[in-house]
């Protein structure tokens, strides 16, 4: 008998039941097609590369018989560095479900929405993995990684002579194949952190160039360039036993001395959770999603969840930006991750509190299946 603790439940009694017992008999009924669900993915579904709290198990139960998704369902991470349609294929292979690339929501996948802006005008990206492939895969005509952008500045990072390790990027645009395009002299209009920077030093170096000379390195000051955090935790469960410093901590190092050295002080835009326009628009891509039971004969516009549930084991970032988002947003912490304060904080409780992915996949569809 496995008892979960309830903590605030939506028009629920707290009870206990079977944990799995019942599996094949859930799976041969049809849920109620009001509900969806969003994932987290570090310390919820992977640690590392290696799946946890039975995530695999649980995600095969949201397809039916026949590789049909039967739940919607989609992961909400503030991660990313690699475009949406790489991480699906990961997540394909180390999950053993079918994921589309429209099920994996990243820190910057909200950057599509400024391609009118910036679609035709010189922007830097930077962090790790790919960050430039990234944002051409958006759109975005003319990126370069603060990699590629600052090769073209002799002597901007001074100490890069004692760097011994290298890193490659992959840019799809090349400022070199564009006729009478010179990077040194073009304004960069916006710069971007896609995902956690691998050289903070150097990074914190030319950004501070950018943007305090209005967007042209080594010039007088000008108005600063907008600025683009994909995410703003300030830790996150990886594969280490204890927590990593995130974009958070980046985004308030580069703050700290861009102030230090600037008479204004830096202006910036943070995306990701908890940002309740994360979770509104993941309600608009779940609803993508929804079994044809609800489909009725001329309706042309998103049918209402009754119930989404967000799965995750950090209760500033996930739980909180559940409970902000409101209903029907419901929220159900994880311990497997073993995140720091994985139990109900007394800021942002969570609606419920579990050890693992899995009890909480079998919690919702008995849920829905008995109510």
């Amino acid at each position: 008998m496995t008892v979960y603790r309830i903590s605030q439940i939506k028009n629920k009694a707290p009870f206990s039941f079977q944990s799995l017992q019942a599996s094949r008999f859930f799976s041969q009924l049809q849920p109620k097609c009001s509900f969806g669900i969003a994932f987290d993915i570090d310390g919820v579904v992977l640690r590392g590369r290696f799946p946890i709290g039975g995530s695999s198990r649980a995600l095969t139960r949201l397809y039916d018989d026949s590789g049909s998704l039967k739940v919607p369902f989609l992961f909400l991470t503030n991660g990313g560095g690699i475009p949406e349609s790489r991480r699906a294929l990961e997540l394909n292979e180390l999950l053993g479900v079918n994921i589309l690339p429209s099920q994996v929501l990243q820190g910057h996948s909200p950057f599509k929405n400024l391609l009118k802006r910036f679609e035709n005008e010189l922007i830097v990206a930077t962090g790790k993995g790919e960050p430039a492939l990234v944002m051409s895969e958006y759109g975005f005509k003319k990126v370069l990684s603060l990699d590629e952008y600052a090769s073209y500045f002799e002597n901007i990072d001074p100490v890069s002579q004692y760097k011994t390790w290298k890193t490659e990027q992959v840019s799809t645009t090349s400022c070199h194949s564009v006729p009478g395009y010179i990077v040194s002299s073009e304004r960069v209009k916006a710069a971007f952190v896609i995902s956690d920077p691998v050289d903070w030093g150097r990074d914190i170096q030319v950004l501070c160039d950018i943007l305090r000379s209005g967007g042209l390195p080594g010039r007088i000051n000008g108005h600063q360039p907008p600025l683009y955090f994909a995410a703003d935790d300030l830790e996150y469960q990886a594969a280490f036993p204890s927590e990593r410093l995130g974009m958070g901590a980046f985004r308030i190092a580069l703050e700290s001395i861009f102030n230090r050295i600037h008479h204004s002080p830096l202006e910036y835009v943070t995306f990701g959770k908890p940002n309740p326009f994360v979770f509104k628009n993941a309600e608009t891509i779940l609803s993508q999603f929804m079994p044809s039971c609800l489909t009725t004969k001329g309706d042309t516009g998103s049918y209402p969840f009754e119930t989404l549930y967000m799965i995750g084991d950090n209760p500033t970032v996930d739980i909180k930006g559940a409970r902000q988002a409101g209903n029907p947003w419901f929220s159900i912490l994880t311990r497997t991750g073993v995140f720091k304060g994985t139990d109900n904080h007394p800021e942002f409780p969570a609606d419920l509190v579990v050890d693992t992915v899995e009890e909480a996949v079998d919690y919702i569809l008995k849920r829905e299946f008995y109510s």
